[in-house]
């Protein structure tokens, strides 16, 4: 049996990409994520159970490099889902309040039950040399004193660290998304003042090449010589071309994960403007 990440990140990335061309809301676009990454999961689980692992390496490298990402991702978007449909109000005070409550939280859960693991130190310095306890079924040492959680997993589809990995990668992506709610844009009425009189101006890409052409401006100090911060610079561009760019630094970071090449729309530019030069020779 063999899976390939590279595969794996590419449905995801895909999928990602029709729901945000799609303009929905955040919880809305992240609930069929989680419904999209909970099938992908299970069919996976079905797939594994069935055809096995060939040797003991392909299972290290599932329960450590490819599961943990679909599981982290599927947690994620199902807190944002959470976080989402129990905010009390769009905006004001309460509003900014109750998403660095969740900040607050995340950090504390962090210290308490992440950072000061063993595990945790083994996986972020990169180390192998316990790979084939930590990553292979029917490992698992109880004499480690672990988490309750170990009882409710389904150790036929968990080494249980994998499961720790996920929450990693799940926190890490929810420390960026919550970063994003609770640093509105400055002087946003200001800048949209002056977007009346592009009406017939309009982006007809994707809204993540937008992003990715706002980011590669702002990354090459093409722009005031980045004295403004990226998240005015995506609102002038949000005027300029009449279109919503919702989490941009959400939409940056699954950029960065995508398989092949990262700057997509970058690399279409140049192949672009190179045809049409050949054209006006």
């Amino acid at each position: 049996m063999q899976i390939l990440l590279s595969k794996i990140f590419s449905k995801i990335h895909h999928q990602e990409d029709k729901l945000s061309s799609q303009m929905m809301s955040t919880a809305k676009e992240a609930y069929q994520m989680t419904l999209f990454l909970n099938e992908m999961l299970c069919t996976i689980k079905v797939e594994t159970l069935k055809n096995k692992f060939s040797d003991e390496q392909q299972e290290i490298d599932f329960f450590k490099n490819i599961k943990p990402q679909i599981l982290g991702k599927l947690i994620y978007y199902n807190k944002i889902f959470r976080i989402e449909t129990t905010c009390p109000v769009n905006s004001g005070k309460i509003h900014q309040s109750y998403y660095e409550n969740e900040l607050k939280c995340l950090k504390i859960k962090y210290r308490d039950s992440i950072c000061n693991e063993n595990f945790y130190r083994y996986y972020r310095s990169g180390r192998t040399d316990r790979d084939y306890t930590y990553f292979r079924l029917g490992q698992i040492n109880y004499h480690e004193g672990l988490n309750s959680d170990v009882f409710e997993t389904d150790l036929t589809f968990s080494t249980y660290y994998d499961n720790k990995i996920a929450h990693i990668i799940a926190n890490e992506l929810l420390y960026t998304y919550l970063l994003t709610k609770i640093s509105p844009d400055e002087d946003r009425d200001m800048v949209l003042i002056n977007g009346n009189g592009n009406k017939d101006i309009s982006w007809t890409n994707s809204q993540n090449a937008l992003i990715e052409l706002v980011y590669a401006l702002y990354a090459s100090n093409s722009i005031a010589d980045r004295k403004i911060g990226i998240r005015k610079l995506a609102l002038i561009f949000q005027v300029l071309f009449r279109t919503p760019l919702n989490d941009i630094h959400h939409s940056f970071h699954r950029m960065k994960t995508r398989a092949g090449s990262r700057t997509a729309f970058l690399d279409q530019l140049k192949i672009s403007l190179e045809e049409y030069m050949d054209k006006n020779l």
